[in-house]
């Protein structure tokens, strides 16, 4: 088995607040190898976000990596001094945030802002790093980047934005890029050139990338392996044609199910969408069984007592369910 440039294991990201500590990324491990383009897919406050942030060492506030290992490239980042850290990210690890205009610093022009990256990590001269911002806006398909590059955020849309981020994220060449949501609040067609400009990207430079989204219908275009979150855990993860064909945790099936496109194609025209019974439990409100149980089709008696393990049932393809154990 080849080695893996990111192998993630047991990764725990921990909040203390008044009401005592939460796991925001619970007990994860994944591997991605070079060149290829992992997602993670999950509803709104499973942890997705997190985990990239635990992975850029970036954790806000009052969050914590209490345990775990983010080997990388042989390395392990959780051992590397902040010096250290603050060397690789940005120029071996990237990342695309979700909100562009948040991300870009307002008061200063464009080709300042990516200069600044480049000047960081390439120790080269201003007017180097100027020249080589205009060449990376022209890369990411932005107009006339020589007159871009004196624009402030609030002069370019919200499409262009995101290109100036992918732009910064790639003036380093990384091994990884995370991108978190990158598509959010864009129009479908801005959406389609997005991904088509990372998937280009990625190519050219036999990158590895993370796809963070809520959204299936982009994993199933973008990536080539596949790790579902819930509340704070992976509950699924296999290659990406398995999954689509047959998932095997009900979580997976209910979002799957829960897609337009997808029943349409299945024939079920003129039927409502399925839904999800249910919310996403508190981080506060964890029972001992399985986090999924209360909004499960399929439970079983040790559903609401034991917590059930990420198990491989097929060749690449885990899960975390107790329908898979053996025994029910």
């Amino acid at each position: 088995m080849r080695t893996p440039l990111l192998e993630i294991k047991n990764l725990e990201t921990v909040f203390d607040t008044a009401r005592g500590s939460i796991k925001a990324v619970d007990g994860v491990s994944l591997r991605v190898q070079s060149g290829e383009t992992l997602g993670v897919v999950g509803e709104s406050g499973c942890g997705k976000t997190m985990l990239a942030l635990s992975i850029m060492r970036l954790v806000p506030g009052n969050g914590r990596i209490a345990n775990g290992e983010i080997i990388f490239s042989g390395h392990d980042l959780l051992k590397l001094s902040e010096d250290e850290m603050r060397a690789r990210r940005g120029s071996e690890i990237s990342m695309i945030f979700q909100e562009p205009m948040t991300s870009l610093n307002p008061v200063l022009r464009i080709g300042e802002q990516i200069a600044e990256a480049i000047r960081l990590h390439q120790n080269l001269p201003a007017k180097k790093a100027l020249e080589l911002s205009v060449e990376l806006l022209r890369d990411v398909g932005i107009p006339d980047p020589q007159k871009r590059i004196r624009d402030y955020p609030h002069h370019l849309s919200g499409g262009m934005r995101q290109r100036v981020m992918i732009a910064m994220a790639m003036s380093c060449h990384p091994q990884l890029l995370l991108a978190d949501e990158p598509t959010t609040a864009l129009d479908v067609t801005i959406q389609a050139q997005i991904l088509d400009l990372i998937s280009g990207l990625k190519e050219k430079n036999n990158m590895a990338v993370i796809f963070i989204t809520h959204d299936l219908g982009v994993i199933a275009q973008n990536a080539q392996t596949v790790a579902v979150m819930y509340a704070g855990k992976i509950v699924e993860s296999a290659p990406v044609e398995a999954l689509f064909a047959a998932p095997l945790h009900p979580y997976t099936r209910g979002l799957l199910e829960s897609i337009p496109a997808v029943c349409a194609a299945s024939g079920r025209k003129g039927e409502h969408l399925k839904t999800i019974p249910g919310t996403v439990p508190g981080l506060y409100d964890l029972t001992a069984g399985c986090r999924f149980c209360d909004r499960c089709p399929d439970t079983f008696a040790d559903c609401k007592s034991k917590e059930p393990t990420l198990q491989e049932v097929q060749a690449g393809h885990f899960v975390s369910c107790w329908k898979y154990d053996g025994k029910n």
